[in-house]
């Protein structure tokens, strides 16, 4: 089991876990409407479950790509059959998708990477453009572990505020991994077992493969390419 490998929280764990829940409290109360983006990973069900037990009305969004893993979408009903915080589910528009298979072809991700790309925007930028419509803010699970291209993200990020509206908030960027796996592990949070066969970092089936004993957090995400282009382009800001 996953938590059994990466349970053991840092010294910092409860520092983090009252920054992490504090900045929650603060930013239902300054920042609405806002809205917690999920792609049903570790991190992002233990930010949906600290909403729960805070109490705090705030919808969980999850962008369903038409590629995700089996259990990726299984986890997806169970959570929207458990939980108590609304679950919006946004796809991207069916013909964007067969137009693109059928001009490009569903290798193309593996051929470039402006493809690559091409494919990314139209299965999430597109959608979480239409999640986020009237928002202010929104909550996602990046930390500064997960690669050196997050090293620098701040709990609070107005980047993006000047050319797209919205605020992003990152309740867990100074955990560990580790710390995590200890919220989920004391807690007892369902998860997506993917995380057990080595996934630590989950996105689309064709994109993803399980990482190696040595490797980066990131390291399965689109292992085909260099490691500067390892963003889909939900947080790469161009302000």
């Amino acid at each position: 089991m996953a938590f059994e490998r990466w349970a053991n929280p840092s010294e910092h764990f409860q520092a983090h876990l009252k920054e992490s829940l504090d900045l929650l409290k603060q930013v239902a109360s300054e920042l609405t409407p806002i809205k917690q983006a999920s792609s049903l990973g570790a991190e992002d069900v233990v930010i949906t479950h600290m909403i729960e037990s805070l109490g705090l009305s705030i919808p969980v969004f999850v962008l369903e790509t038409g590629a995700l893993h089996h259990p990726t979408l299984a986890l997806l009903e169970r959570t929207q059959a458990h939980s108590t915080l609304p679950i919006e589910v946004y796809r991207p528009a069916h013909e964007d998708v067969i137009h693109f298979v059928k001009e490009k072809g569903q290798g193309a991700i593996y051929k470039s990477i402006e493809d690559r790309k091409a494919c990314c925007d139209l299965r999430k930028l597109k959608p979480l453009a239409k999640a986020l419509s009237g928002q202010r803010a929104w909550i996602t699970g990046l930390r500064r572990e997960q690669s050196s291209a997050r090293s620098d993200v701040g709990l609070i990020d107005d980047s993006e505020l000047k050319s797209k509206g919205w605020t992003k908030v990152n309740p867990l960027v100074n955990w560990t991994w580790s710390d995590v796996w200890h919220y989920i592990e004391l807690h007892q949070v369902d998860y997506n077992p993917l995380h057990d066969e080595f996934y630590p970092s989950i996105g689309c089936a064709p994109c993803t493969r399980a990482i190696s004993l040595g490797e980066e957090f990131r390291a399965g995400r689109w292992w085909w390419e260099d490691e500067s282009a390892k963003e889909c382009g939900l947080h790469v800001s161009k302000a």
